[in-house]
């Protein structure tokens, strides 16, 4: 996977590239670690992204708790069909900002 970030001020926006799955998932939530200090909006851009498996919701989720905690929004957008599917099976799709 490959993970691109740009911050405007208090907005961080971290594109997705390739599959965020059980390997993958840990390197996300690492640099939204190192990436989060400051930020009160988080886009995460899936465009490229092909497959979330359920570490990557994890991850998800857990940002997404994180963010809400310090008064913050988190987005998901470009979300494809496959993905939104997923989220809609889950019950995710009423908790993520999906656009």
């Amino acid at each position: 996977m490959e993970l691109t970030t740009q911050k405007n001020g208090a907005e961080l926006t971290v594109a997705l590239s390739g599959e965020l799955n059980t390997l993958t998932a840990p390197e996300l939530a690492g640099l939204l670690e190192k990436e989060l200090g400051g930020a009160q909006t988080l886009t995460l851009d899936f465009t490229d992204c092909d497959y979330v498996s359920s570490a990557g919701l994890r991850v998800l989720l857990g940002t997404y708790k994180q963010m809400k905690a310090a008064g913050g929004e988190m987005r998901l957008s470009n979300v494809g069909e496959n993905f939104l599917d997923v989220l809609q099976n889950t019950g995710l799709d009423s908790v993520f900002d999906v656009q």
